[in-house]
């Protein structure tokens, strides 16, 4: 009988002790699960936050947003830039190409450029100037979104900007990150960016790769919205861009948050001495801007000497 009652209290001490074993390994692993978890929101807490328009999101969030609103555009971008700029675009980009006045021999490298406004008026550029010494030219049309990308290549194959018509002009187009290129140094003499930089992340990086992939003497180009230097025009600005805007993307496009995003990027866009700074910060020197229809958009200039 007594041998009986012990064999039962070990038994029982055995499964109690077992229990207080197995509680411990639990509360150990919580803890450890806790402590990630902690550890994972902290880490998503203290991302980066960015603009997106007006709203604030998180730095990897503004590249998936910007990556859609242009995907969705893609096959209307014409007419997006029709309804932005009444359709004045067409000559502020004329004039943009003619400010660079690209001569042959030029390698350009024409970024958030997928479909091919610059590149191929400077290919028109060049075409319709003297080339006595036969000297070959190059241009890569580089975006983000395969998509813009896409158009372009079709517009170019519509247009014969294509190897078998350009027998002076290699085209290359390639889709690529403004921020982090995959360009040796020192690749090109010519960047251009036309109506792109200010829906990048971080326009600090986008600069300082220019820089990077420019051949000392290179020039560096922008063509972006900016800011009216009249108060009056601003404001009548502003109620056409708020007012008008996105009620005709959505009849024309039916597209409504694409183009509010736009026309909000525009207003977070740093007005153009800022951004001319910002230019000279990362190395360009000679750094100058023209405004173009009282500053509704303007051209930004550099070298990297």
């Amino acid at each position: 009988m007594s041998y009986t009652i012990n064999l039962k209290t070990i038994q029982a001490c055995n499964l109690l002790n077992n229990f207080r074993s197995t509680r411990l390994k639990c509360r150990k692993r919580m803890s450890t699960t806790t402590k990630k978890e902690s550890i994972n929101e902290q880490e998503t807490s203290t991302e980066e936050t960015t603009h997106f328009g007006f709203q604030t999101v998180k730095e990897s969030e503004k590249v998936q947003k910007v990556h859609k609103v242009f995907e969705d555009v893609a096959k209307s971008y014409d007419l997006m830039n029709d309804v932005m700029s009444i359709g004045i675009h067409r000559i502020w980009k004329d004039i943009f190409v003619e400010r660079l006045g690209p001569s042959h021999g030029t390698r350009l490298l024409d970024m958030a450029g997928g479909t091919g406004d610059i590149a191929f008026r400077y290919i028109k550029y060049l075409a319709n100037i003297p080339n006595p010494k036969n000297r070959q030219s190059h241009v890569t049309i580089s975006d983000i979104n395969q998509h813009m990308l896409d158009v372009g290549q079709k517009r170019a194959e519509g247009l014969k900007y294509i190897a078998q018509s350009l027998p002076q002009m290699s085209v290359e187009w390639k889709c690529e990150d403004a921020e982090k290129l995959t360009f040796p140094d020192d690749s090109f003499n010519a960047y251009t960016i036309a109506f792109g930089i200010r829906n990048c992340t971080h326009i600090d990086r986008v600069l300082s790769e220019a820089y990077r992939v420019l051949q000392p003497g290179g020039r560096f180009m922008c063509l972006e919205f900016s800011h009216l230097t009249n108060d009056v025009l601003q404001w009548l600005y502003d109620q056409y861009s708020f007012q008008v805007i996105p009620p005709m993307g959505q009849i024309l496009a039916g597209q409504w948050d694409p183009y509010q995003y736009l026309v909000e990027s525009i207003r977070k866009f740093p007005q153009q001495e800022e951004f001319k700074k910002m230019i000279s910060a990362v190395g360009f020197q000679m750094v100058q801007y023209e405004n173009l229809s009282f500053g509704v958009t303007s051209i930004h200039s550099g070298f990297k000497l």
